[in-house]
């Protein structure tokens, strides 16, 4: 396992949002970087846990956390697992009243909460060496049109779009 940090949502050439993780311990434009595809919604929490901005009502991964916080849980770690078929796993470990548990979750899920708990976030190798692109590859900060249209899609964002 390595440990990773994100280093920000993207789009990537279909209009797909992707989270990029990177381990905390390589250069900039060294290594690898981890992408994962996630839906919109899980894009957009993401990018404000890492702002540490509110939306107007708590969104999902908000609620988690609160959940956390109120019955005297706290989240250990995040764990992205294995790689099965294209479909990314994850884990969240949490420290409970009752003992350490391990929950199955999503990648995305697991993120966006590991971000507003300030939880590590870990990447199994195997995940790294099957998913993970060079680093060189990833533009960090070179397309601002695509990050200014992001900008503009959380500005414009209405909580009716997180409706099902």
């Amino acid at each position: 396992m390595v440990q990773v940090r994100v280093l920000g949502v993207a789009l990537d050439s279909a209009m797909q949002h992707i989270v990029l993780l990177k381990p905390i311990l390589e250069e900039p434009d060294k290594g690898r970087v981890l992408p994962i595809w996630v839906g919109s919604q899980e894009a957009t929490s993401i990018a404000l846990g890492i702002e540490g901005e509110q939306a107007p009502r708590p969104l999902s991964h908000d609620l988690m956390k609160t959940l956390l916080d109120t019955v005297g849980a706290s989240v250990e770690r995040v764990d992205v697992t294995r790689i099965d078929d294209g479909t990314f796993y994850a884990a969240i470990t949490l420290s409970t009243p009752a003992g350490r548990t391990v929950l199955d979750a999503r990648p995305s899920d697991s993120v966006a909460l590991a971000v507003r708990v300030d939880a590590p976030i870990w990447v199994a190798d195997e995940v790294i060496d099957e998913a993970g692109i060079p680093a060189g590859m990833v533009e960090l900060g070179g397309d601002e049109e695509k990050l200014d249209e992001f900008k503009r899609f959380l500005e414009d964002v209405d909580p009716e779009d997180f409706q099902g």
